[in-house]
């Protein structure tokens, strides 16, 4: 309600503003403080069409072929990018060049809320460089753009409708988008709807617990025997996806400027293919091994226990310009966000629907309702509001920008399975950039404070004490860059930065099971910042038959934080409170379900820091041979991060080599893409984890474009991923044994534009 409250303000001062609107120039690259192409540091600005007329999947999914970018996934749904090996809270997802303050940075198996419909381009900045646009992006940024706020008049009415179907999940997805100018005002209105269900696997794909215990003589008939249940069952069980996705926005435009405001609403429900249990199996059943048998056959007449998470998210935006063209500022750019996101994790029995079962059903009915009332559902939730501002003061000697901004966030945990008490973040940054083209070289410069208070409180889980912490600290950040035409064809950017990053708040203030990762996750409020000092050269060759791209990074990152397992240690802190188990049962059964201290079979895992270094390149050639009716382009392209602590252990969850070889032809009219990602097996792992092997995934797409009448066009996708059906499991994810990648995928996808 508050959102809607605030558009009928600003639709109050839309009709009050009565100047004739313009079209203003449109901009390129729309999350860099400097809107122009100018942008030297390594930048993919991806075409929207590449990623609607392709499948539908997460945004990390979509992205994960280009050089640098890969996926921490959690199923089909959550796809969490990483950039140069970096993730997390290093890598930031904007929306329209503002954060995308969702839930996400709350657990590994919470998806990043942005709507891919309809959308403009896809911006992807590696590196440092990034600080630009956000605080703390040692790996980079991500910026999904849309016209939701037009900054330019729409010249005449367009609609959109789009139907999909894919094979690996029995799924079906719809959009409608809509795009008129009315009176002077530009009305944008999108909505998606996407039905996905369990995605099928290669038989044997999944790889279960026990196959690395068959020392546990007492079980491993029964354990046989869930193996082979589930490897039959041809696909990850609660690996459904289900969205809809509705945006609003209105904008005026004149040679004043532009104003505009937009809605996002964004709900989804999918399921959690793992989840960890204190206290019975991986899998979270409830009747585990306390109840043998009789369990055993009470879980198979009532089915396994579903668990699931829905989401709905709810953003209101305000962004303008105007034109001051005054002798000190040129114009103001201005922004204004109120985000609400919550996500839910529940707990649901599947049942199966045979009559005959019933009958036995009704007699375990009190205990199985007895077991399940205690899952009571676990809240996740943000609310955040932004202010911004860039003030263009450019002359005729260089480019010049001032940038202010302001965030209020609070976190909160609620339920069951919270393991963390509510925190808030409140954030302050000034900035400045510089861009100079002298006659030799271009130089680029940028610097930022933020000023940081970050709030929360940690429960002593033995005595239930709960002691409040105020981390209040400001970082300081620059990046600079020099690029230089070596001659017509080749060019070279060096650049550096140094760049701050204080602890999340899931970094400091997390203390408790987290079932998503199998372990009990404990943070440290006495973490300091990182410090990420960054150098990278870059080389690009073009001269238009041939083409090339290199560049290599060496990033030093002192105090850096990362979640360390304690296998050895985890054993003796299991067994130091197993003696006072019995003595202190009533007192330890708290609120929220854990009726011990001993974690059962989680991981006992704490945030540690360390020096680390990250080095690496990407390297890209390809050549377009002119053909007598179209251009095929053919090109190789690898990319390699190595990432070692100062004592020579890996970091953890660092993805491995990978070599991709594509093809593209264009013919106008139609368009075929081929790719095949050779992904390299990763022998360097870190604690905690095991080796991951190697898997080749070939993707191919054919586009056709009919033109109907002149005014409409109807394109038609059919596309393939993982035709090869390869058993692929991703190093980075925490599930990549119980959770591997979807098997071969054929879709079809219709476009209608009028």
């Amino acid at each position: 309600m508050k959102k809607f409250f605030n558009a009928i303000i600003v639709l109050i001062a839309f009709h009050s503003n009565s100047i004739i609107s313009q079209d203003v120039e449109e901009i390129v690259v729309t999350s860099a403080l400097v809107d122009t192409t100018e942008i030297t540091n390594p930048l993919y600005v991806i075409d929207g069409n590449d990623i609607l007329d392709d499948a539908t999947t997460s945004l990390g999914d979509a992205i994960d072929t280009y050089l640098g970018v890969s996926i921490a996934d959690y199923g089909a749904a959550v796809g969490q990018p990483i950039i140069r090996g970096m993730s997390g809270p290093r890598v930031k997802i904007l929306k329209n060049g503002m954060v995308n303050r969702d839930v996400s940075g709350l657990g590994v198996d919470h998806l990043n809320d942005v709507d891919l419909n309809d959308i403009s381009q896809i911006e992807i900045v590696k590196g440092p460089s990034s600080l630009l646009y956000a605080n703390g992006t040692i790996g980079g940024i991500i910026n999904v753009v849309d016209d939701t706020i037009s900054t330019v008049n729409f010249e005449a009415p367009e609609a959109d409708f789009s139907l999909e179907t894919q094979s690996v999940n029995d799924g079906e997805a719809q959009s409608f988008s809509y795009k008129e100018n009315i009176g002077g005002f530009n009305f944008s209105l999108g909505f998606k709807d996407v039905d996905f269900g369990n995605y099928d696997i290669p038989d044997g794909a999944v790889m279960h617990e026990e196959e690395e215990h068959h020392d546990e003589d007492e079980h491993e008939e029964d354990e046989h025997e869930d193996e082979h249940h589930e490897e039959d069952l041809g696909y990850v069980n609660n690996s459904d996806f289900a969205v809809e996705a509705t945006k609003f926005g209105i904008s005026k435009t004149g040679d004043w400027g532009y104003i505009g405001f937009g809605i996002d609403n964004l709900e989804s429900v999918y399921g959690i293919p793992f989840h960890g249990d204190e206290h019975g199996d991986e899998h979270g059943d409830e009747h585990g091994d306390e109840h043998g048998d009789e369990d055993e056959e009470g879980h198979d007449e009532h089915g396994e226990e579903r668990i699931f998470s829905t989401t709905d998210s709810e953003t209101f935006t305000i962004k303008g310009s105007y034109n001051v063209n005054g002798s000190l500022i040129n114009k103001i750019d201005f922004s204004y966000r109120d985000s609400d996101y919550t996500l839910t994790e529940a707990h649901e029995e599947e049942e199966h629907h045979d009559e005959e079962e019933h009958h036995d059903e009704e007699e375990h009915h009190d205990e199985d309702e007895e077991e399940h009332e205690e899952h009571a559902p676990t809240v996740f939730a943000n609310q955040a509001t932004e202010y911004g501002a860039i003030f263009d003061i450019s002359n005729d000697y260089a480019t010049q920008k001032i940038v202010l901004n302001f965030v209020d966030e609070d976190n909160s945990i609620v339920g069951e399975e919270a393991f963390m008490n509510p925190a808030n973040n409140e954030e302050f940054t000034m900035g400045y950039y510089l861009s100079k083209d002298f006659d030799l070289f271009n130089v680029d410069l940028g610097m930022r404070i933020d000023q940081i208070d970050r709030s929360g409180s940690v429960t002593d889980e033995d005595h239930g004490d709960v002691d409040n912490y105020s981390i209040d600290d400001t970082t300081n950040s620059f990046a600079f860059s020099l690029g230089r035409d070596l001659s017509d064809t080749l060019d070279v950017n060096l650049g550096f930065a140094s760049v701050e990053r204080l602890p999340s708040v899931i970094e400091l203030f997390m203390n408790g099971p987290h079932m998503a990762t199998g372990r009990f996750e404990v943070g440290d409020p006495t973490l300091t910042a990182e410090t990420s000092n960054n150098f990278d050269i870059t080389f690009s060759f073009d001269n238009g038959d041939y083409y090339g791209y290199a560049s290599f990074y060496v990033t030093d990152v002192d105090n850096y934080i990362t979640l360390m397992d304690e296998d050895e240690d985890h054993d003796e802190h299991e067994d130091e409170h197993h003696d006072d188990e019995d003595e202190h049962h009533d007192d330890d059964e708290h609120e929220d379900g854990h009726d011990d201290h001993g974690h059962g079979n989680l991981i006992h895992a704490n945030y540690v820091q360390e020096d680390a270094e990250f080095d690496g390149y990407e390297i890209e050639l390809g050549r377009t041979i002119k053909m007598a009716n179209g251009d095929l382009t053919l090109s190789f392209g690898r990319d390699v991060v190595n990432a070692e602590f100062t004592d020579g252990h890996n970091v953890p969850r660092i993805n491995p080599a990978r070599n991709v070889y594509s093809l593209i032809y264009d013919q106008g009219d139609v368009l075929f893409k081929l790719n095949l990602k050779d992904v390299d097996e990763q022998n360097d792992f870190g604690e905690g984890e095991t080796a991951t092997d190697g898997y080749s995934m070939l993707d191919a797409r054919l586009t056709k474009t009919f033109d109907l009448d002149g005014e409409s066009k109807l394109k038609v996708s059919l596309y393939g991923r993982n035709l090869l059906d390869e058993k692929a499991r991703n190093h980075a994810s925490f599930v990549k044994d119980q959770v591997p990648l979807p098997g071969k995928n054929v879709g079809l996808k219709f476009n209608l534009t009028f």
